[in-house]
């Protein structure tokens, strides 16, 4: 049973899962570059950009939209991640080559121990201080401006997502509707919604562009709790007056908490968002 606990503790801070502290082999692929640290402006710590360029970038002069993740690490390398990888590059590829879809995706490494915080706008009595504004300021403040004015990229709103999972999946959610005018597509795998009550407060408070699309995925095995607090956001979105259109929830009966089922997920994922 102590195990069982941990291993549930374990999932919300990193992940869980079979790792060893084995060395393992890189796999990103060649058009996934991971730039210098950037210092998140506020809080004093520097964190690691990783950016995935799509097949015809060097041979187009084409634009993309581009995709903000959380995570970074945990995204494209298994030599990097802490409990299996996302397989981001592998996935867009695969897509590229067979529908001629393109996106740039941007990856911010997670902080740690300081995960939970840097991932959340509220606080927690468990966890601490919220550190989640100063996060997102530092995305769209810093981390975007610079990856505009590097790459060719289509910077517009109605071009850019936010996606992540857990305590990511917790800030996508928040950054899609306190920052409408910079996100309009948000992808929510196994949302972190018990972290605080705030998230449903500050939900039926807040205003959603009518032409946002917000995507809600969990998994069959990750808990009634968790099941039942992302179909009553989803009810909540709609009871706002949201979209139907605009808002998909899904249950996958033999998902688990990890990289492995937010993987299988991903490419469903992409394409509905930008399904217009």
């Amino acid at each position: 049973m102590k195990s069982v606990v941990l291993c549930a503790l374990a999932l919300t801070l990193a992940g869980c899962g079979s790792r060893d502290d084995a060395p393992r082999p890189a796999s990103a692929t060649k058009n996934v570059h991971v730039l210098p640290a950037m210092t998140i402006a506020g809080l004093e710590r520097q964190r690691t950009i990783r950016v995935y360029l799509p097949p015809s970038y060097s041979t187009t002069t084409g634009t993309y939209p581009v995709i903000y993740m959380h995570d970074g690490q945990n995204l494209f390398d298994d030599a990097t991640s802490y409990a299996g990888e996302w397989g981001i590059d592998e996935t867009l590829n695969r897509i590229a080559a067979e529908t001629g879809l393109e996106w740039i995706v941007v990856g911010i490494d997670n902080g740690g121990e300081k995960r939970m915080n840097e991932l959340s706008p509220w606080a927690n009595e468990k966890y601490g201080a919220a550190e989640g504004d100063a996060y997102m300021k530092f995305i769209i403040r810093q981390v975007k401006p610079m990856i505009d004015a590097a790459y060719r990229t289509q910077p517009g709103r109605e071009r850019t997502a936010i996606i992540g999972s857990s305590m990511g999946g917790l800030i996508s959610h928040y950054a899609v509707l306190a920052h409408a005018d910079v996100f309009s597509r948000a992808g929510i795998f196994s949302p972190s919604y018990w972290f605080s009550d705030e998230v449903t407060n500050y939900t039926r408070s807040a205003s959603l562009p009518s032409d946002a699309r917000l995507l809600l995925v969990i998994g069959g095995r990750e808990g009634r709790g968790p099941i039942r607090n992302m179909n009553a956001m989803h009810d909540l979105l709609l009871d706002k007056g949201h979209p139907e259109a605009g808002l998909r929830s899904k249950v996958v009966a033999d998902g688990k908490h990890d990289e492995a089922f937010w993987r299988g997920e991903f490419a469903e994922a992409i394409l509905w968002l930008y399904e217009d």
